[in-house]
């Protein structure tokens, strides 16, 4: 009988015992995930793509609209440092520093880094048409860096080039193959500067998260469905960049409209 392990179920061994000590669950859904990253890593390297995009980019001078930003995402910073004290994830707080910036790009689109650093492209607002309006957006885009969607999909890619290495270890040893995949998974770097679209399963949580955090922050969850409705009916041959990483579709307005009745109970809580 051949006594000798071979060196693939070794590997796969350690592989899913790494995967195993390093599940978490989702803030609100309770979706078990895989985040072999440590957040603070993946905050340092943000906070690089992010100031490499504030120096490329122009922050809007139209000082009503970077009021009405940055009032919206400090509505929904608290009603998400609100939700996680009060929910058992007090610990995720250390890694947020929020930050709000209007850039001026005539691309309907915005995103938010791991640590907080949320963009909102001003070819956005006709389409939100109110701080309301805003408030869905940043919401759904704040919801996946609560989530950590980013430390998962990097993850899942790191897996997939690295093998077996310790992740610990590859961000010491390998800095610039690390740094690379995180850009491949932010899309930093790409002429618009946006992130690389989620899966579905993460858009759908996206929607679900932001929603109930524009609602405890005092924003009517309603609005989400006109929003999205917009978005499609102004998308045309050629849907916008937003659009391109967001799946608009019957499907997803019936999701939000599912979860309303949840979202309107935090809604008129806090009033």
């Amino acid at each position: 009988m051949n006594t000798k392990t071979s060196p693939f179920i070794v590997l796969a061994a350690v592989v899913l015992a790494f995967i195993s000590t390093s599940c978490s669950t989702v803030p609100l859904t309770g979706r078990s995930q895989v985040n072999l990253l440590p957040e603070s890593n993946m905050v340092e390297m943000s906070l690089t793509s992010y100031d490499q995009f504030l120096d490329t980019n122009k922050v809007a001078s139209n000082r009503q609209q970077v009021e009405m930003v940055k009032r919206a995402g400090q509505k929904i910073a608290s009603a998400v440092e609100q939700y996680l004290k009060s929910n058992g994830y007090e610990s995720y707080l250390q890694y947020f520093k929020w930050e709000f910036n209007l850039i001026e790009n005539e691309v309907p689109n915005a995103w938010c880094m791991p640590g907080g650093k949320v963009v909102v492209y001003t070819g956005i607002l006709p389409l939100t048409q109110s701080e309301a309006g805003l408030a869905v957006v940043m919401g759904h885009e704040i919801a996946h860096a609560v989530a950590r969607h980013g430390n998962e999909r990097m993850s899942h890619s790191m897996l997939v080039q690295m093998g077996g290495i310790a992740l610990g270890e590859a961000i010491k040893e390998k800095p610039e193959q690390t740094q690379a995949i995180f850009s491949a998974a932010y899309g930093v770097g790409s002429q618009v500067g946006v992130m690389l679209p989620f899966s579905r399963q993460h858009e759908y949580e996206a929607d679900q998260m932001g929603l109930i955090f524009m609602a405890i922050a005092g924003y009517n969850p309603q609005e989400a469905v006109g929003f999205w409705q917009r978005m499609a009916q102004n998308s045309g041959q050629k849907p916008p960049e937003f659009l391109s990483t967001h799946p608009v579709d019957a499907k997803r307005i019936e999701a939000l409209q599912e979860i309303m009745p949840e979202a309107m109970k935090y809604y008129n809580s806090s009033k």
